[in-house]
């Protein structure tokens, strides 16, 4: 059970990861409410999430479907205005099971998932929020289109799938400076001409909101460390 000190920590740390937003959106002339706050509630179960969901906070962020939908079915029977995104990789015989449940995905990389999605959401009548993943580090053993191929494939996704591209996502490489890689992201982004920015985690979420991040996705500053 979720303890009365398990919940009250919960939401100081919702509150300290919100001042810090709204603090660094105002640094450089932003307002706080551009910035969209996704809590990572990936291995975290209902006891954990629900007093964050009580301190009023309704986007959340899951790595993998199987996981999700284990747990987020009841969870939304509760609070029906929760917003689900799917941060994590996706498979193609995932799609119809990732489209029902969630209500944006922030990682199509690849043609046969920008395919698969459009279909679904065709079948489902219903339209996510999609974001293209750039694997701006150009790093082998990472999911994302090379930066090269994005405005390519961004025409593919439109042109060819018919699908609406809000914006980009990255994820930096862990041994390197991450504003770089999110400077990098908010210029291609200009470049392709959409608004959205998903990018920023718990160690570097205020540097993402200073570069233009309209989505960051903040998991261990708010619950704590994963075990």
């Amino acid at each position: 059970m979720t303890t009365d000190d398990t919940i009250s920590a919960d939401h100081q740390g919702l509150r300290a990861v919100k001042d810090k937003i709204a603090a660094a959106a105002k640094d450089v002339g932003r307002s706080p409410a551009d910035i969209e706050l996704i809590v990572v509630s990936k291995t975290f179960g209902p006891d954990e999430i629900l007093p964050v969901l009580n301190a009023g906070q309704r986007h959340f962020g899951e790595n993998r479907v199987q996981e999700a939908a284990g747990k987020w079915p009841a969870l939304r029977d509760k609070f029906p205005d929760i917003t689900l995104h799917l941060i994590g990789p996706l498979q193609s015989n995932k799609t119809k099971e990732a489209v029902t449940l969630f209500d944006a995905i922030h990682s199509i990389d690849r043609p046969k998932i920008a395919k698969a999605i459009a279909e679904e959401q065709a079948k489902l009548n219903k339209e996510l929020q999609l974001f293209i993943q750039v694997n701006t580090g150009e790093e082998p053993q990472k999911a994302g289109v090379l930066p090269r191929d994005t405005a390519q494939f961004l025409d593919q996704c439109q042109n060819e799938f018919g699908l609406k591209i809000t914006g980009l996502m990255c994820i930096p490489p862990v041994d390197e400076e991450p504003a770089v890689h999110f400077a990098f992201l908010a210029k291609l982004a200009r470049e392709l001409d959409l608004p959205g920015l998903s990018m920023g985690m718990s160690g570097d979420f205020e540097s993402a909101v200073e570069l233009g991040a309209t989505h960051v996705r903040v998991g261990s500053a708010i619950f704590g460390a994963r075990v």
